[in-house]
């Protein structure tokens, strides 16, 4: 979360946020338009109206630039795996995330989303994109761990639980890979047609062999045992 606080160069890790966002929207843009190999720390410094220095002081190297956009894409996901009530199911609950996520998200929000998107559909044949998506896919999988640790009641480094987390990631990435594709030429795919949002919580469920995906029960009370009247009595 970003805050208000002084970073190291005396700015606030809110306003560094949205400058390498910035700065990771134009590098973005070119990757696409321009291709990687055609795109320079010059060229993106110039885009965004700033230093070649500066670009290289927030940033590790020009592919790195994608870094921010790409997990920008999976933020939506993230914040709704991390609300998941115990209740409802994957279904219920993504499907009433969406429906949020779209009455309160605006263009920039939108544009950004898509722009994710080709960077995603970039890093087929682009490994250095392919590092920064592979990177947001960690993310995704780190806080999906926690969510299955406490829908289980497991600790979050139990190799159940763990597994199930990077099975239920490595699915999502594969979905957000087959959507992304489709997206970019205005369809749906074929495996996908009717349900979107179910076809997402199946494969989910079929990772992580049904474990996750469900509304969990409440967990019910222990009664405390109640000791017979004569238990504490001897004989005679």
């Amino acid at each position: 979360m970003a805050t208000g606080k002084p970073g190291g160069n005396g700015m606030s890790e809110q306003r560094r946020h949205r400058l390498r966002l910035e700065i990771s929207r134009e590098a973005s843009r070119l990757f696409w338009e321009h291709g990687v190999d055609a795109t320079s720390g010059d060229r993106i410094a110039e885009a965004v109206g700033l230093s070649t220095r500066t670009i290289w002081r927030h940033f590790r190297s020009k592919e790195s630039c994608a870094e921010p956009i790409v997990t920008q894409g999976v933020e939506w996901e993230m914040s709704a795996l991390r609300s998941w009530p115990r209740h409802l199911s994957l279904e219920d609950h993504l499907a009433a995330e969406v429906v949020r996520y779209e009455n309160a998200s605006d263009a920039v929000e939108h544009a950004d989303a898509l722009l994710a998107i080709k960077m995603i559909r970039l890093a087929d044949h682009e490994p250095s994109i392919r590092t920064a998506w592979l990177m947001a896919c960690d993310h995704v999988k780190h806080q999906l761990t926690v969510v299955i640790a406490k829908r289980l009641g497991h600790p979050a480094d139990g190799l159940t639980v763990r597994l199930h987390g990077a099975a239920a990631s490595a699915a999502l990435r594969v979905v957000n890979e087959e959507l992304g594709a489709a997206a970019l030429h205005g369809v749906v795919p074929v495996d996908f047609e009717g349900d979107v949002i179910r076809r997402m919580a199946r494969a989910v469920r079929d990772a992580t062999g049904g474990a996750i995906g469900d509304a969990v029960a409440p967990a019910v009370a222990e009664r405390p045992q109640r000791l017979c009247p004569t238990a504490h009595m001897t004989d005679g």
